[in-house]
């Protein structure tokens, strides 16, 4: 396995690729960012400065992920997803002074192992996106999201529950729920899931 990235793209030399990422046409990844085994890398992604993905992630095309964001295995975000990273963004200071890289703190995203962003989602920095939760596309999400959790709207607020297939589960009696497609079983108690014995 190598590396492979398109000549347009724009790598920073400080940027650490592992095997098998695949950067395409006019993305960017900033300076010491970190992206694990099989990453890819859609045309016009960014990836902010010590970004930190895990392995098998996925930035579709034109996702923006600001630093200091942290995406573990197996993340999927989806076309033009985006990832702030600013509690109160504005150009200038008070005294109308240009903003510089040091007069704000950088607050970050970051998603649990196996959870999606579907297109055009915003998710507002300090937020964790849970253990194979899913965002629906054009979400904005404003607070913590569960584990499993299948989270829509502006604000995004839970409307279900999702197992690692990414499909809906089905309620099973006294806080049960399945997978139509596995038959995996989870149980709900105070507004989170858990993954039981099948």
């Amino acid at each position: 396995m190598t590396v492979r990235i398109q000549a347009s793209a724009d790598v920073d030399e400080t940027a650490v690729l592992a095997e098998g990422v695949t950067v395409w046409h006019l993305a960017q990844i900033r300076d010491g960012a970190r992206l694990g085994e099989n990453c890819i890398i859609g045309r016009g992604a960014y990836v902010g400065s010590g970004v930190t993905m895990g392995r098998n992630c996925k930035l579709q095309n034109y996702a923006l992920v600001y630093e200091p964001a942290v995406l573990e295995d197996g993340v999927f975000v989806g076309p033009a997803a985006v990832f702030t990273n600013d509690h109160n963004p504005r150009s200038v200071t008070p005294d109308a002074q240009l903003k510089r890289g040091d007069d704000w703190e950088a607050v970050g995203v970051t998603c649990r192992e196996g959870s999606s962003i579907g297109a055009r989602a915003v998710c507002v920095a300090p937020v964790t996106i849970g253990r194979w939760a899913m965002v629906a596309a054009g979400a904005v999400v404003t607070k913590d999201v569960p584990d499993f959790a299948l989270v829509a709207g502006v604000p995004a607020r839970r409307i279900g529950w999702v197992g690692r297939t990414g499909v809906r589960l089905q309620p099973d009696g006294d806080g049960q729920w399945v997978c139509p497609e596995t038959g995996d079983r989870y149980r709900e108690a105070d507004d989170h899931l858990e993954e039981t014995a099948s």
